[in-house]
């Protein structure tokens, strides 16, 4: 294997997949994806249709991860906390303490095993809503400690760390998956597919980025 995309099943992680097949071929390609209790949990199966059924890849590999709601609570972990961001709070509550720090570390782990020197992940700072594992600063910094604990040169290949939700969508449009990342992906944190609730951090985002994007590519500059 030549990569280890972690695919959750929602845009990001679709385009990432995505460039990763057009850089090195679906037979050198692999996913990770987690079911770590997420209320959004059907996108583990259309993880499952992007990796296998779409762009069929090599392997695609189902990690439960159900102890996460037991030492951290948040709305993406019980339905019984309503998605908000209070006023003054640096990030909306579906923030999951650590999560692409335990992702990073075991899609490495599992890359090492397959040979994989590439962890590719979704994540941007320039949309990332206040989540801290989303920064930059964070990649580098997980990415060094990570090749000291597995003493392999893994490194975290970012597409989108300083690319807007527009950019993305300008982007699954050049690779041929504008159809794709529309319908066939999962972003609502309410679990509804394609455009989703609507109402959500995750639906606003993704809406907005689509606007724009839309804008841009009739003045032609996508």
């Amino acid at each position: 294997m030549k990569a280890v995309v972690v695919l959750s099943g929602g845009q990001d992680s679709a385009t990432a997949l995505a460039m990763a097949v057009k850089k090195h071929g679906a037979e050198n390609v692999a996913a990770i994806t987690y079911a770590y209790g997420q209320r959004h949990a059907l996108e583990t199966k259309y993880a499952r249709r992007l990796a296998k059924g779409i762009f069929k890849i090599a392997l695609w590999k189902r990690v439960p991860l159900s102890f996460y709601s037991s030492i951290t609570d948040n709305a993406l972990l019980s339905k019984g906390i309503a998605i908000e961001k209070k006023k003054g709070a640096k990030c909306p509550n579906t923030v999951v303490e650590g999560r692409n720090a335990v992702f990073l570390t075991l899609a490495s782990v599992w890359a090492k095993s397959l040979g994989a020197k590439e962890v590719w992940t979704g994540v941007s700072e320039a949309d990332f809503s206040g989540y801290p594992d989303c920064r930059a600063a964070f990649i580098r910094a997980h990415e060094k400690a990570t090749r000291l604990a597995l003493d392999w040169p893994v490194k975290f290949v970012t597409p989108f760390i300083h690319k807007t939700k527009a950019e993305e969508w300008a982007l699954a449009a050049k690779l041929g998956i504008l159809d794709v990342i529309e319908n066939n992906t999962l972003t609502c944190y309410n679990g509804i597919p394609g455009r989703g609730c609507g109402k959500c951090p995750a639906c606003r985002l993704r809406a907005r980025g689509y606007a724009e994007f839309r804008v841009l590519y009739r003045r032609g500059a996508c």
